[in-house]
């Protein structure tokens, strides 16, 4: 039997565990305040441009209604069906849709901004720079990224979550290796933060605010 590919796993793993993550998910965002105020200062940069702001893997939507909360005109895009499902039940006034960071439905520099917000967990680091280089075309010049993801060295693999079995790569990432890898695909690194683990996390956890550049 072949195994599934990496997004036919992940995908099928966030269909079965989504009502579950959208309620876990929902209780622990306004405990993160370090995190909230990532979120904010991001909002306000984006602000300043004005335009369309894409949350790329957005999950059940708790994270883009945020950002619409924080004046930003906001839609998602994820990888699961059952995430979208769920997200338009829960935010009826914002466009969801399905698709993958791999390869987006989206034309060159049509965004203000793009959120990576843990989007890219379950991403093997060699495939990085081709999803770096999809944020970097649809952003437009000026336009911002932010991205949060774990700080580490290492892959785990999850077969338990949220109550249900999955199979779930997740990647831990080097702040200065991701970095690099951002820079070579044209962005700007405009602000850095590791902030430690909170007593239910296992990692330090980065926000990386980048910029692609404006032509001169």
């Amino acid at each position: 039997m072949t195994e599934p590919s990496p997004l036919d796993a992940t995908r099928a793993s966030y269909d079965t565990v989504a009502a579950d993550y959208a309620v876990l998910l929902a209780d622990m965002m306004p405990k993160k305040p370090y995190d909230n105020a990532v979120l904010a200062a991001f909002a306000d940069i984006v602000t300043a441009g004005g335009g369309r702001v894409g949350n790329l893997g957005c999950g059940p939507g708790h994270v883009t209604a945020r950002l619409r909360d924080l004046g930003l005109t906001a839609f998602g895009i994820d990888l699961s069906p059952g995430m979208i499902a769920v997200a338009r039940a829960a935010y009826p006034d914002l466009v969801f849709d399905e698709g993958s960071m791999t390869g987006l439905d989206l034309a060159d520099g049509s965004l203000a901004g793009a959120l990576a917000w843990y989007s890219l967990v379950h991403t093997p680091p060699e495939q990085l720079p081709g999803i770096f280089a999809e944020f970097h075309r649809v952003l437009a010049p000026g336009g911002h990224l932010l991205m949060a993801f774990k700080v580490g060295d290492e892959c785990v693999r999850l077969e338990q979550a949220y109550g249900h079995t999955v199979t779930l790569d997740v990647y831990r990432f080097v702040p200065d290796a991701v970095a690099g890898m951002l820079e070579q695909a044209g962005f700007r690194v405009r602000s850095r933060l590791v902030r430690e683990a909170d007593e239910w996390e296992k990692t330090p956890q980065a926000f990386f605010v980048m910029v692609k550049p404006a032509a001169p």
